[in-house]
């Protein structure tokens, strides 16, 4: 039977080797990710294979929300499916119910607490007009209440690898950018003060801005049909 241990050493000697085969990703500053010690990865998110070429370029296992249901298939395909994306560090999380925000924090905060790395995208979800959009404080809440470093990481060309609405990848130039560490230390004990989190999350963006070379608006991400969340 194929374990998630067998995934993951399939996915570091031939997968990630052919990724970087196939679409030669230019990586930057991969070494900034501190070797020990929980970690946040904060990046910005233009198509769903993001959170693919991050771990695979990572040194350190990088753990992702997954939607639950992507765990329960049934069959041989199901549950090859699920070793895989526990393999790659995903973590299933039931995205369909009210708490589903506070479950996502929860996940990470146990990342965190066990000295992981855990990658979360601030926006909240994928930018559809290419521009960089204003970040959810829940990055922040898990820096001040972890203590955890912040790696930004800007991301560019991975729109071109997989357009929204297609299913398959085509080859496209990548580049993945990992900033310098941020530390908010100096913010301790105030996790809980509204006006500190947006000041951290604000200094987050400001990074990923730099590094993805993307034009930041002061405004929420809004897909068609959602109604903007109340400001944080």
């Amino acid at each position: 039977m194929i374990g998630v241990h067998h995934v993951q050493l399939l996915i570091r000697y031939v997968l990630a080797p052919l990724v970087r085969l196939l679409w030669r990703p230019a990586v930057h500053g991969a070494d900034r990710i501190p070797a020990h010690g929980p970690v946040i990865l904060a990046a910005n998110h233009r198509a769903a294979v993001d959170t693919a070429f991050i771990p695979l370029v990572a040194a350190r296992r990088v753990a992702f929300l997954g939607k639950a249901e992507y765990f329960t298939g049934r069959g041989l395909r199901g549950r090859l499916m699920a070793s895989f994306l526990r393999a790659l560090g995903y973590i299933p999380v039931d995205r369909g119910n009210a708490r589903a925000g506070l479950a996502a924090l929860a996940a990470g905060r146990e990342v965190l607490a066990a000295g992981g790395v855990f990658g979360i995208y601030p926006e909240g979800t994928r930018s559809l007009d290419g521009r960089l959009h204003r970040g959810h404080t829940g990055v922040a809440s898990l820096a001040l209440s972890t203590g955890a470093v912040v790696v930004p990481v800007g991301l560019r060309g991975t729109e071109r690898v997989q357009p929204v609405g297609r299913l398959f990848p085509r080859l496209a130039r990548v580049e993945i950018r990992f900033g310098a560490p941020l530390e908010f230390s100096r913010y301790e004990g105030l996790e809980g003060a509204p006006a500190i989190r947006r000041a951290v999350t604000d200094e987050i963006m400001d990074a990923i801005a730099d590094l993805s070379g993307q034009t930041y608006v002061d405004s929420y991400h809004r897909r068609p049909g959602e109604t903007l969340p109340a400001a944080a």
